[in-house]
């Protein structure tokens, strides 16, 4: 299931955001192996250009990251689309996000019909997400919280994604997806990352695929405002 998104005529875009510049795009991402049509079309129409600042705007159709202030970035196209193709393995209807960073991540998965909890230990950051998901119409969870936590209380969760790179998975993150549940996430240190995806078995046992090298920023504890 898809969602209908609100969108504005800013949402739309022109130039440099429009619609032409993001089927360009789009024809990349398959060019570069990513085949599942709901995900193109949620990066299709989810409109990256609202969630970086505005002067960088002109480069969000741009198979980069960029950044977004205090040191986070938003994710590369290509590596939000593949992580979220590799969580729709398992048809999630409840995932958990942790580092909701911008907020484009958990605005793809929403696009998709899954409900997304998401987690976000930098105060500014989130509230800024949380208007651009009233914005689009959205109905994301987030809470301001260590986001290595997750949130146990609404566990489990079908999907788990972590947007941001440790030095190992963490167990309590484990322990909070459901049995056949994924879990995506980066691991390793900024100069040997992994994309690692997870699946949880029945008898408690961790199925394991390396999805290829990334670059993400780290998981970090604690909270700010």
């Amino acid at each position: 299931m898809t969602v209908r998104l609100r969108l504005h005529p800013a949402d739309v875009g022109s130039g440099l955001t429009s619609q032409r510049v993001r089927d360009r795009l789009i024809e990349d991402l398959r060019k570069m192996g990513i085949v599942d049509e709901r995900v193109l079309n949620a990066i299709r129409t989810v409109p990256r250009h609202q969630f970086v600042d505005e002067v960088l705007a002109t480069r969000a159709y741009e198979n980069n990251a960029l950044p977004i202030g205090f040191g986070q970035t938003i994710s590369q196209p290509y590596v939000v689309a593949k992580m979220t193709e590799a969580l729709l393995q398992c048809a999630p209807r409840r995932v958990l996000e942790v580092g909701t960073g911008s907020g484009y991540q958990a605005a793809v998965l929403a696009a998709l019909g899954v409900q997304v909890y998401t987690v976000e230990r930098i105060g500014e950051l989130l509230r800024t997400a949380r208007k651009r998901f009233r914005g689009l119409g959205l109905q994301v969870r987030s809470k301001h919280d260590d986001g290595r936590i997750g949130w146990p209380e609404e566990a489990p969760f079908e999907g788990i994604i972590v947007t941001a790179a440790g030095p190992a998975l963490v167990d309590a993150l484990i322990d909070q997806l459901a049995v056949d549940g994924v879990l995506v996430a980066p691991v390793g240190p900024a100069a040997n990352q992994s994309l690692l995806c997870l699946r949880k078995q029945a008898d408690g046992g961790i199925e394991q695929h390396d999805l290829g090298a990334v670059v993400f920023v780290p998981l970090l504890s604690g909270m700010t405002d």
